[in-house]
């Protein structure tokens, strides 16, 4: 039995964890505008590395979690952060190469990509883990709790990872500049501290027979992604049996499951071409622009948690009346974002769009988790969380593609999608008696 000390110790090693693979991906996502315009290649590319990279993520999330009830967790964990290490190596070998002149930006790309690749491989293994981890370790009473407090972490990370990134830029090393590269070389070595602390410190637990089948699974997580905060779906997959299938377009859960599809491409269109509309709106240089952006990502990413974690537990809203009231405000959030100037109205604008899809990114959830009865509670949490992961696959292509062509384009459509999707969900979506 382990001591009170020691289970509090490991839950602080298993959070952070969860938090630094957030914020690593998060403060990268905040940093590549500027550095895709200072290596000279289209904006498209940038948004195709994390495409690419949440593809994976969505791909290989449900492998890892099946996985880590075989071959054991503390052991996926370390799978997991060794591929958020390497990949931010490998990203920062290459964008440093790119900076010096020793490769073109195009090559300096490619190569960023496949560092992406690696992270969306391997990353997805440790989430999982820490899950089956914690429930592991916690009554069925704590359970819930104390993997909703874990969850956070993800919505942490969106916070931090913005906010730090202008101050890990660093600047020559050895005659050799890293400037941009910075944060991914400190959050890689970050990430190989934790990895030390996870295999120095945590046990390792392996599956063993339960009295209480299905308690201890992990479950996917949605890709870590500015704007994507937590919504609690894996949380229900992973405390919830194993529970009868639910297709997609099963009648009960149909309505929200576009709604949830929309709204998510919506807030990833939205937030991948944010930094690049900071940098021209406002005429920046790409190095002058890593403050500006953290400030307008940090305070969005900020009202979005208000929001969940401090709104909606008060105003007790039945999810469909949350899902109308969030788009409307999202849809407002994206058409002032389009059309704002200045520092101060792009980064009002933009916590205003965060709010709204912070009303709709857990009004999907509760919308598709009330609409079935409980034996299907587990299948619609993995369907929720993998709605949310397709999000940030077509999402952020979709909407630099857009930028290219005008860049108020990805803010106006997303509004126009917004308030298209309040007159579907005005007529189809229905509260669950």
């Amino acid at each position: 039995m382990k001591s009170a000390a020691r289970i509090d110790r490991d839950f602080a090693l298993l959070f952070t964890v969860m938090l630094t693979i957030a914020a690593g991906n998060t403060a990268m996502q905040s940093v590549l505008p500027a550095l895709g315009r200072s290596l000279k290649v289209p904006d498209s590319a940038v948004a195709a590395a994390f495409s690419v990279s949440a593809l994976l993520w969505v791909i290989a999330a449900p492998f890892w979690a099946k996985r880590s009830d075989v071959h054991g967790r503390r052991a996926m964990i370390l799978l997991g952060m060794g591929g958020f290490s390497v990949s931010l190596v490998t990203c920062g070998v290459f964008l440093a190469a790119g900076i010096n002149g020793w490769i073109s930006g195009t090559a300096a790309f490619l190569c960023f990509i496949a560092g992406r690749l690696i992270y969306g491989t391997f990353g997805s293994a440790a989430p999982p883990a820490v899950q089956a981890l914690v429930a592991g370790n916690t009554t069925r009473a704590e359970r819930t709790k104390a993997l909703t407090l874990l969850g956070s972490a993800f919505g942490l990370g969106t916070i931090l990872g913005p906010t730090l990134a202008p101050f890990l830029v660093l600047g020559s090393l050895g005659g050799v500049e890293i400037g941009l590269a910075g944060p991914a070389f400190l959050f890689a070595l970050f990430g190989l501290g934790v990895s030390f602390a996870v295999h120095r410190m945590l046990a390792d637990d392996r599956p063993t027979q339960s009295d209480d089948p299905g308690a201890f699974h992990g479950a996917a997580n949605a890709y870590p992604s500015i704007g994507g905060q937590s919504s609690g779906a894996s949380i229900t997959a992973a405390t919830e049996p194993h529970s009868e299938p639910v297709g997609y377009a099963d009648p009960r859960i149909r309505g929200w499951m576009i709604a949830g599809l929309v709204s998510g491409h919506g807030q990833a269109m939205t937030g991948q071409a944010i930094g690049f509309l900071v940098i021209d709106r406002l005429h920046l240089a790409p190095a002058q622009a890593l403050q500006p952006t953290g400030i307008v990502l940090m305070i969005g990413a900020g009202a979005a948690l208000l929001v969940q974690w401090g709104i909606i537990p008060n105003l007790n809203l039945r999810p469909r009346r949350m899902m109308l009231a969030g788009l409307v405000i999202a849809a407002l959030g994206c058409a002032l974002t389009g059309v704002a100037t200045s520092l101060y109205t792009i980064a009002c604008a933009y916590a205003l769009a965060s709010v709204g899809f912070g009303f709709t990114r857990p009004a999907f959830t509760a919308g598709a988790s009330l609409a079935v009865d409980h034996a299907a509670q587990g299948a619609v949490a993995g369907k929720v969380t993998s709605v949310n992961g397709a999000a940030f696959v077509l999402g952020p292509s979709i909407g630099v593609g857009l930028y290219e062509l005008q860049h108020s384009l990805p803010y106006l459509v997303a509004g126009a999608a917004m308030m298209a999707l309040f007159g579907y969900a005005w007529a189809k979506l229905r509260e669950a008696r």
